[in-house]
């Protein structure tokens, strides 16, 4: 198994997209069309702060990292946003995730970037562990107000 951590580019747009609908599935939610297309642009676009790391297993994509940064009133520089992880379930447990996590942590110091967060559901045991393996949960809770 050769895994190897890049950047999206444009023509991974039909794999990328079906790990999407895999991933929108788990959480059970659905996304108006038009919103994941232009997800997908602006994860291309090198002036947006969206960005994909993708995770190949011998040329063909096993899983995604999408984060974005942004300035923060914490620290003087900037933060990043783990947004979206996912691995496919066939290559779940085989450190697919840890490797993309570990990639985004070296983009992020490589960046200048002070710190790395992200979150899940609190049912999710499997990301729950690999996540503490980390660092644990700060006890933040998430509110989410749809506009």
């Amino acid at each position: 198994m050769a895994l190897e951590i890049r950047d999206a580019a444009r023509g991974d747009a039909p794999a990328w997209r079906a790990l999407w609908d895999q991933y929108l599935a788990y959480y059970k939610v659905e996304i108006d069309p038009k919103v994941t297309a232009r997800t997908w642009e602006r994860i291309l676009d090198p002036s947006a702060t969206l960005a994909g790391r993708f995770a190949l297993i011998d040329g063909q994509i096993a899983g995604f990292a999408l984060h974005l940064h942004h300035s923060s009133t914490w620290v003087m520089g900037e933060d990043c946003y783990l947004e979206d992880l996912f691995v496919l379930p066939t290559h779940r447990g085989s450190g697919i995730g840890r490797a993309l996590i570990e990639d985004l942590i070296a983009l992020a110091r490589q960046r200048g970037w002070h710190r790395l967060y992200w979150h899940t559901d609190t049912g999710n045991q499997a990301a729950r562990r690999l996540y503490d393996s980390f660092v644990l949960a700060d006890g933040h809770i998430r509110y989410r107000l749809t506009l």
